[in-house]
C-alpha cells in the first residue's frame, strides 16, 4: 500500500462484529483487532471509541488522533486482504502522538507474527 493511498474503511456493523471475534492485541493508547478476510482486496480500517470513555467530544477528540495515526502507520504496515479496528483507550488522549503511532506499529507486528 503506498503512503499517498487512503486506507479504505470499514463502515458496516457486521465487519466490526467479525473483527472482534479475531485476534486483538491491547496496547496503552489502542486495542488494535485484526480480521483475515482471505481475500487480496486493500486494507480497511475501521475506529471505534466506547461511550465508557466520555461524551461525544471526547470521543471524537480520541478518534481523530486514532485516524491520524493510522493514516500515517497503516500504509507501510497493513497487509492486503485484512480488516483492523482501533478501538480508543483512556490513555490514548493524553500519550504523546508518536507513542501512540509505536502502539499501534507493535499492535500490528505482534497480530502478524501471532496470525501466520
Amino acid at each position: 500500500m503506498s503512503p499517498n493511498q487512503p486506507i479504505e474503511r470499514i463502515v458496516k456493523r457486521q465487519d466490526f462484529l467479525a473483527a472482534a471475534k479475531s485476534s486483538s492485541f491491547a496496547a496503552r493508547g489502542v486495542v488494535v483487532q485484526m480480521r483475515d478476510r482471505k481475500d487480496e482486496k486493500p486494507a480497511r480500517a475501521g475506529f471505534t471509541v466506547t461511550k465508557k470513555l466520555g461524551g461525544a467530544v471526547t470521543r471524537n477528540r480520541i478518534k481523530r488522533r486514532l485516524r491520524e495515526a493510522a493514516r500515517l502507520t497503516l500504509p507501510e504496515l497493513a497487509e492486503p486482504g485484512r480488516d483492523y479496528v482501533l478501538i480508543g483507550r483512556a490513555k490514548g488522549l493524553e500519550r504523546p502522538f508518536s507513542s501512540l503511532q509505536n502502539d499501534i506499529r507493535t499492535a500490528l507486528k505482534r497480530l502478524h507474527t501471532t496470525d501466520r
